[in-house]
């Protein structure tokens, strides 16, 4: 995975709440086993109309938003626990979902895929999409680090599980995590 330690970005204002994973990447397209593109599907019957044309009035069909931030309404990834959600959208390019409520089972599986869902309050989501569609040229910048939330009318702090947060830092899976610690595994064993 790739690491992720701050990034500054602008965002794409999605305001709709209750989105389930079949609205991520509806059930047709599970098919695959493999990630490969699944990015190219997300959000397939939103941005398409039944005819295959494009639908202009969806917020990703709408060049002046765009960027690796994917702002979303309320209760965000609900539904069921399909990880190909999170390859869809991290194949998309998000690398960040922001949510006032995210479904537990959606959220572990963005942190396994290398994409950070960060929880804020309604309020502070409610001026966020504000904002961003207002101004799509906003710029808002992710501290992992510092789990901080920065925009241009404030900052929120988010919570992260210190594990996901190490593995984000150093580009780990929990393969990869393993097999960090290789050496201490060594040194354990050699001493029983």
């Amino acid at each position: 995975m790739e690491k992720f330690t701050k990034l500054e970005d602008t965002a794409v204002p999605l305001a709709i709440e209750n989105i389930d994973t079949d609205q991520i990447i509806p059930a047709r397209f599970l098919k695959a086993t493999d990630k490969k593109g699944f990015g190219d599907n997300v959000f397939k019957d939103w941005r398409f109309h039944k005819d295959g044309s494009v639908n202009e009035s969806f917020v990703l069909n709408n060049k002046k938003y765009n960027g690796s931030i994917l702002i979303a309404g309320d209760n965000f990834g609900c539904g069921s626990s399909r990880e190909h959600a999170a390859w869809a959208l991290v194949g998309y390019g998000f690398k960040v979902v922001i949510s006032s409520f995210f479904a537990d089972i959606f959220k572990g599986n963005a942190l396994n895929n290398g994409m950070l869902p960060i929880q804020v309050t309604p309020e502070f989501l409610a001026q966020l999409l504000k904002e961003v569609t207002e101004n799509p040229a906003t710029k808002l910048t992710v501290d992992l680090e510092n789990q901080e939330l920065q925009t241009t009318f404030g900052n929120a702090k988010f919570e992260i599980n210190s594990y996901k947060k190490l593995c984000l830092i150093n580009g780990y899976d929990d393969i990869d995590f393993l097999v960090s610690k290789k050496d201490k595994i060594e040194a354990f064993e050699v001493s029983l």
